[in-house]
């Protein structure tokens, strides 16, 4: 049995809280990553889990052997990486989420540049407006727009402006708004945003030196979960979209959106590069996070 193999499997499993997503995180067969927890259990001679047909409980040993080991697996990984900062092209896979807009319109397009200076280095994107869970799901690192998860290492990479749209066709019809308030008093129809994890309409938020006005409960014919699906409601005519301003700055420019208030810009949104303790000296995150400053900046 590889001793090290089999403790790094267990680790998944009480970090996913089940056999499919660990099996699914690791790439493996369930069979498999069942068999080798097995091992496990038989080379130590405790129960480390509690298997029913609907769920897998730590035991008592599982939970001090996974809190003694996973501190163990973290150095290993340190140091491995570290000695990895010495070669001259970092390799294997490396998993980053980030939001739909981000990939398609950002990310994806400069990512030649990253490849030719990292040509070792293969990239899994996981694209969802979705917030992942990092750790359970073994994804390397993620960009956000918040830093509040205290279980991650959250790294400022850039900032991204804001900006207010509407389609010509919309804009003829219900009249430019001059004022933040306009959309409310002229009852403009307002093409929503919400959260796919919370369920929360995304408020409309305008600033102007030190003015500040936040709209909250505007009129919404349609919400959409997805930054992508969001920029078409826009193009469309659905309604006023209040959007980061990479997603329309292209149709703008094609005259397929109008900016509206221009003057009433909020301050820009702050990015984080977000990454699990585990990937703090991961030679391959450190060369993305890098990247990914000179891209953001």
């Amino acid at each position: 049995m590889d001793h090290l193999q089999a403790i790094r499997i267990f680790a998944r499993v009480v970090e996913t809280g089940g056999f499919s997503r660990a099996a699914a995180s690791l790439q493996m067969p369930n069979a498999t990553v069942s068999k080798w927890v097995k091992s496990l259990e038989d080379h130590l001679g405790v129960k480390l889990l509690e298997r029913s047909t609907r769920s897998v409980n730590v035991t008592t040993d599982g939970a001090a052997y996974y809190e003694r080991t996973r501190h163990l697996l973290a150095e290993l990984d340190d140091v491995e990486a570290t000695l990895g900062r010495s070669q001259a092209s970092p390799r294997g896979w490396l998993r980053v989420d980030t939001g739909g807009s981000v990939a398609s319109q950002l990310l994806i397009p400069a990512l030649g540049t990253f490849r030719a200076r990292y040509p070792d280095i293969q990239l899994q994107l996981s694209v969802t407006d979705r917030t992942a869970d990092l750790v359970a799901e073994n994804i390397d690192c993620a960009i956000r727009i918040t830093a509040d998860d205290p279980d991650l290492v959250a790294q400022p990479i850039g900032q991204l402006a804001w900006a207010t749209c509407a389609s010509p066709d919309f804009l003829a019809k219900y009249g430019t708004p001059l004022h933040p308030h306009d959309i409310i008093t002229g009852k403009l129809p307002v093409a929503g945003y919400f959260s796919a994890t919370s369920g929360l309409t995304r408020p409309l938020v305008f600033g102007r030196g030190a003015d500040l006005v936040t709209l909250e409960g505007v009129h919404c014919d349609v919400l959409v979960s997805e930054s992508n699906a969001h920029l078409a409601t826009a193009l469309a005519g659905f309604g006023v979209v209040h959007s980061l301003d990479f997603m329309v700055r292209t149709a703008i420019a094609q005259g397929s959106l109008v900016e509206i208030l221009p003057n009433w810009r909020p301050d820009p949104v702050q990015v984080y590069l977000a990454y699990p303790p585990s990937r703090r000296y991961s030679t391959k995150v450190r060369v993305f996070a890098d990247w990914a400053k000179s891209l953001f900046g």
